[in-house]
């Protein structure tokens, strides 16, 4: 689309200025976009001005001197308590009126703009309901008036004449402040008791607690208690210049709450414990909101506890030891009680790893002690005199920087150099992605071969993680034991300055070293000079205020990159310059101070700065927590194709495991954005905490069905990963060392060898349309057909003796009390047909005495000791009741297990099968018979007419007696015979007998006539898929294959045999595979080749469709292969997919923290104040630089959609 696409549609527009003013003023709705009464507009405007009026009350009595500060201040409070209550009560008692009648008009138009009222009077609910909507909670409705009262009190009180003249020494300066402030209070008043606006910044999709009334009275709150300190306290200076400074702001906070600079009430509690969690306290930003609400407490407890330890030693022990522990993962401790021993491999101290976390708490606690002891000094410092005209006036302690606390930052200057270097050459680019690195490999196409290549690389990062995780944090340690500031510990500042220092050692080496070595080279530079300043502050202070700077300059190089991106990309990207993009650009030339400022605020608040529609037009975003979001992650809109990140993202999650330990993705602190891209699979990784050996991350998996500009930025994705990873022939030497896409949002970190499944897809055409292949298709799935038949018997067979006759009975109609009686009905064979008008069984009434809970299955045994029976209770299927007759065998043994105890002398005498001979007739006509496999000996049919019978003999019990009944012509059953490739049988029983099958396959060896049983079964299940022509057409073998057949009598029958259906799709689908593979790869010529395929097709292939529950489950066990037939309607072909499990590399790249925030701040307010849902909008369209589209995908439901999300993964790290 194009870039004059409009910012927000016409109704959108006007829903927007409809809008914005109501948030300006705190509520009022002046602007209707209908027709609506004055008094409307009077009742709003006279509740918009009480607390003002109610106010002035008490500022005229204190004035005239007729009430004192205190008291005008009570009474404007209880007047504005009284009207709020009468407020409340009027909207509750509306509310439950309307509740219980619904006021109907006739002149209602249904049509007509959802929001717009009918009103009748100006008392009218209404009305009332309408400038009044009321509380949800009967709590809030208290509490709300409550505060409101006491809000119009203490404002009352912060905005008296006098003391504002007071403050700014004249009434000149005060009274335009305190006209404006009362405009602030009353909209905060009328947020609080009247009709809540709707705020811009917004946190939570949803308020349901009505949370967003507070936010004016908060701040409102704020300003108010800095004053009342200001008052109540002895003058400061400082105090007094803060009052006068909030003063100004507190006129112009409507203003901030209209831009949505202000975060709401839980934005800002959750921003305040990670702010000083992670830059006062040390620690890191952590998963969940609740583990920060956990860890802010306990982190909080232990510079108080320092504060009161009276001993210096004391102090070093118990520091060093809370750091290492509040350093770990707290979720180990589920490992260590047993609660999730899934996990406990991923954690950096599970059961095995509990006693090496013991060794390296107890060894720092050791040193640190131990040197502290015999080591410290308590003044490192020298004497330098200070005179005045050769007097001494006074003696001032001077930087001195020796003994072992300098050898130990020697050392620590070292360390940070080798630590920083091993680091830099693990990844693919140098010097924050601007040169090549010329020792990461190329050639990236094998992963076998890269790992290879990597080997030196690999050793490099192995020292790294020695150094930087055992080496540095003792050193630093030592470093800190040895200062001599520890004997100043008891001011809270120093106190809370060391608490940080030895936590810092854990959570976070790199950046303590980095600290650690500033101040050590601060001390360098100024040796000799008077401690004074910067020097008097103590170690600890001066690691949290350089920790603090370090901090939000990185922030601020960050921002000016992503607005010098977004200004840059929208002239020289042509679908991205509008109309009034030059316009824009001069503006920001102007404004250049200005907009150097908001980087500035939104570095020193921690806040995204906020790319208006992404495009230049930049505001700062209220300040919200790192991850973004207010939920906990693993929130997806999950589909199809979400499986397949499911599985990588185990795999993927373990690779990463050793890339962020050896520093292959750099310094990757919290908050870091990755993208991994694979094929057509995008993977979105958020590092949300990290402490010492571990850390925690999110993967998102993006949508696979790519749209336009998700293809768009794909591609420009695979252009900077193919550039920076992929050998150039065509650059010259210089060009090859610069990173073209240095301007790019993705920076490409590595390549991650990774096991997953890639998907190749096949156009069948030649192969599903070539007659040749076609032919063969019939006998192969008859081979294949008979092959599954005898695993099932198989499978059987493996059963004990026990089970067979407790769980699977053989007979699929016993269901009395004695298996031995069961058994003899189902050996007895019908030996006389009754005449031509006899009644005989339908295959109608076949399926209807089969009982309805038929199961089946293919791929375990479980089914099969289900107390139920497998296929239903059958009726004997006699045409009259046969006559006994008992033949004696000579040499006849005693068979066991099938027939139990029955001897083989009782069954009857066993006669050759011929398939496809006449039956019984139906009625008077012909027609379809019954049964397929009831042929009789031409003596009987010569003498009795035509006889009707079962397969008997041991070998009929292999298969249940229903698969025998298919409703086939024996003319039909007759063509097909030729089929029936009794060499492959033959050749399969004696693989299974080789394979240690018992009675099942002796019996099936032994029987000549089993061949003639399980070929027509397979036949029968030929011919009701619609398989009886020689050469099937494409869209039938598409149609079969994906389950759906041609109707027919045949069909209706096999599908009534559930297990006998699954079968006989699981075949034809081997078949097909079968076919590719010979198109492919060759014929196969042996039955031993046959045997080996269909072998590997049953353990490491799932062969059926995307769409089916097994192909997911597939994916979730890792099956090695998978294959699926599919039709492209646009193109008109047949295509063939094929999943293939095995290690490939995946591309990892680094994506800009402040552009993914801020373009998620600006998702958040476009879609939750703005509602610009539209799918087409400008903010939501492919830019190659910025990757806007797939940012957009990668946010949080509701407003973005990831199709898959893991829950917080804590992986170890050490």
């Amino acid at each position: 689309m194009g870039p004059e696409v409009p910012l927000l549609n016409d109704y959108k527009q006007e829903f927007f200025w409809k809008r914005f003013p109501q948030t300006l003023l705190g509520g009022p709705r002046l602007k209707l976009g209908y027709c609506a009464p004055p008094y409307v507009y009077l009742h709003q405007l006279l509740l918009f001005l009480t607390p003002c009026m109610l106010g002035g009350v008490g500022t005229a009595l204190y004035q005239v001197g007729m009430l004192g500060d205190a008291y005008a201040a009570t009474l404007s409070g209880g007047l504005m308590l009284a009207v709020a209550a009468t407020l409340q009560t009027l909207a509750q008692c509306v509310a439950r009126r309307s509740g219980v009648v619904q006021r109907l008009s006739a002149q209602n138009n249904i049509l007509a703009d959802e929001e717009e009222v009918e009103f009748s009077h100006c008392v009218a609910p209404e009305t009332v309901r309408f400038i009044v909507p009321g509380k949800k909670f009967v709590v809030n409705v208290v509490l709300h008036t409550l505060l409101a009262g006491m809000l119009c009190g203490l404002g009352t009180w912060y905005l008296l004449p006098g003391s504002l003249s007071a403050l700014y020494g004249g009434m000149g300066a005060a009274m335009p402040v305190f006209a404006l402030s009362w405009v602030t209070l009353c909209s905060g008043e009328y947020a609080l008791i009247v009709n809540t606006p709707p705020e811009t910044a917004t946190f939570q999709p949803q308020d349901t607690y009505e949370i967003t009334a507070l936010t004016r009275p908060l701040y409102i709150l704020i300003f108010i208690a800095v004053d009342l300190v200001y008052r109540l306290t002895d003058p400061v200076n400082e105090l007094r210049l803060a009052c006068q400074v909030l003063h100004v702001v507190f006129v112009v906070l409507p203003v901030l709450w209209a831009l949505g600079t202000l975060p709401p009430p839980d934005a800002l509690l959750l921003w305040a414990m990670e702010q000083v969690l992670v830059l006062g306290l040390g620690g890191s930003p952590m998963a969940t909101n609740l583990r920060l609400l956990v860890m802010f407490l306990v982190s909080s407890s232990v510079p108080v506890s320092t504060y009161f330890i009276p001993s210096s030693l004391g102090v070093v022990l118990f520091t060093v030891a809370m750091g290492y522990l509040l350093s770990q993962d707290g979720s180990q401790l589920g490992a260590l009680f047993g609660r999730t021993r899934a996990q406990a491999s991923a954690l950096s101290l599970g059961l095995k790893g509990l006693p090496l976390g013991l060794l390296f708490l107890a060894g720092a606690m050791a040193e640190g002690g131990l040197l502290h002891y015999y080591l410290y000094e308590p003044s490192a410092q020298t004497g330098i005199n200070i005179t005045h005209d050769g007097a001494p006036l006074e003696v001032l302690p001077s930087v001195g920087f020796q003994g072992p606390q300098a050898a130990v930052g020697y050392v620590l200057i070292c360390l940070l150099l080798l630590c920083w270097g091993l680091r830099e050459i693990q990844g693919v680019f140098l010097l924050g992605g601007t040169l090549r690195n010329p020792l990461y490999p190329r050639q990236t196409g094998c992963s076998q071969a890269f790992r290879r290549s990597c080997r030196g690389l690999r050793l490099a990062g192995y020292l790294r993680r020695v150094l930087l995780h055992l080496v540095a944090p003792f050193a630093m340690i030592a470093f800190l034991a040895l200062d001599g500031s520890l004997k100043d510990l008891h001011t809270a500042s120093l106190a809370v300055g060391f608490t940080r220092a030895f936590r810092m050692v854990w959570q976070s080496s790199d950046e303590a070293l980095l600290q650690m070595v500033i101040v050590v080279l601060a001390r360098l530079g100024s040796r000799g000079a008077p401690a004074t300043g910067w020097h008097s502050l103590g170690t600890g202070v001066q690691l949290l205020v350089v920790g603090l700077l370090i901090d939000r300059t990185s922030q601020f190089i960050s921002k000016l990159r992503f607005a010098l991106t977004v200004i840059v990309t929208s002239w020289t990207e042509t679908k991205q310059r509008r109309q009034s993009t030059s316009a824009m650009l001069v503006v920001n030339a102007v404004l250049c101070p200005l907009l150097l400022g908001e980087l500035l605020l939104s570095a020193l608040l921690s806040a995204p700065l906020l790319p208006l529609f992404t495009l230049p037009i930049f505001l700062v975003g209220f300040p919200r927590p790192l991850r973004s979001w207010p939920g906990t992650p693993g929130t997806a809109c999950p589909c199809p194709d979400s499986v397949y990140y499911q599985q990588l993202s185990t795999r993927l999650a373990s690779a990463l495991r050793g890339a962020i330990a050896c520093g292959a993705l750099g310094a990757a602190p919290p908050g870091s954005h990755f993208l991994c891209r694979f094929q057509d699979r995008v993977v979105w990784l958020t590092l949300l905490e990290r402490g010492y050996g571990y850390c925690t991350l999110n993967i998102k998996g993006l949508e696979l069905q790519e749209t336009s500009c998700h293809t768009l930025e794909a591609r420009r994705m695979d252009e900077v990963f193919e550039a920076a990873l992929v050998q150039s022939q065509m650059a010259s030497p210089c060009r090859q060392m610069l990173n073209p896409h240095w301007g790019n949002t993705l920076t490409p970190r590595c390549a991650l060898p990774v096991r997953l499944y890639s998907d190749a897809r096949n156009v069948l055409t030649g192969i599903i349309d070539s007659h040749e292949h076609l032919r063969k298709l019939r006998g192969d799935y008859v081979k294949v057909l008979l092959w599954l038949l005898l695993q099932r018997c198989a499978l059987r067979d493996r059963l004990t003796p026990q089970q067979l006759q407790e769980k699977v009975p053989l007979s699929p109609g016993a269901n009395s009390s004695s298996s031995q009686h069961a058994l003899q009905r189902d050996t007895q064979v019908s030996t006389h047909v009754a005449p031509s008008h006899s009644p005989s069984f339908s295959s109608s009434s076949s399926s209807s005495s089969s009982s309805p809970d038929q199961r089946g299955s293919l791929s375990s045994s479980a089914d099969w000791l289900d107390d139920d029976d497998l296929f239903g209770p059958q009726v004997a299927r006699r045409l009259a009741q046969p006559q006994e007759r008992n033949f004696s065998l000579p040499g006849s043994v005693e068979v066991l297990s099938l027939y139990e105890n029955m001897a083989l002398s009782a069954l009857p005498p066993l006669r050759p099968l011929g398939l496809g001979l006449p039956a019984a007739d139906r009625g008077s006509g012909g027609g379809l018979h019954e049964a397929t496999s009831l042929p009789t000996s031409h003596g009987h049919q010569q003498g009795q007419g035509q006889q009707q019978r079962r397969v008997s003999g041991p070998h009929s019990q292999l298969l249940p007696g229903e698969w025998q009944t298919a409703p086939l012509a024996p003319p039909q059953m007759q063509q097909l015979q030729a089929l029936v490739p009794s060499d492959w049988f033959h050749f399969a029983v004696g693989r299974l007998l080789a394979a240690g099958g018992q009675h099942a396959v002796a019996l099936l060896q032994e029987e000549r006539d089993a061949l003639e049983l399980f070929g027509q079964v397979a036949l029968s299940c030929l011919v009701a898929l619609g398989l009886e022509a020689e050469m099937p057409s494409p869209g039938l073998v598409f149609r079969l294959y994906g389950g759906g057949a041609p109707w027919s009598e045949a069909l209706d029958w096999l599908k009534g045999r559930r297990e006998l259906h699954q079968l006989a799709l699981k075949a034809f689908r081997y078949s097909f595979k079968l076919l590719f593979d010979q198109a492919s790869l060759g014929p196969i010529d042996s039955p031993e080749e046959l045997q080996a395929t269909l072998d590997e097709y049953e353990h490491h292939w799932y062969i059926g469709t995307a769409s089916d529950h097994g192909w997911q489950e597939s994916v979730r066990q890792e099956k090695p292969f998978l294959f699926s037939l599919g039709h492209d309607l646009a193109m008109g072909t047949y295509t063939g997919r094929v999943l293939t499990l095995h290690e490939q590399l995946v591309y990892v790249g680094q994506v800009c923290a402040e552009g993914v925030r801020g373009q998620w701040a600006n998702l958040s307010w476009e879609l939750l104040y703005a509602t610009n849902d539209d799918e087409e909008r400008y903010s939501i369209q492919a830019h190659p630089v910025l990757l806007r589209n797939l940012t957009v995908q990668a946010a949080d439901p509701p407003l973005g959609y990831p199709i898959f999300s893991s829950t917080p993964l804590h992986l170890a790290c050490l």
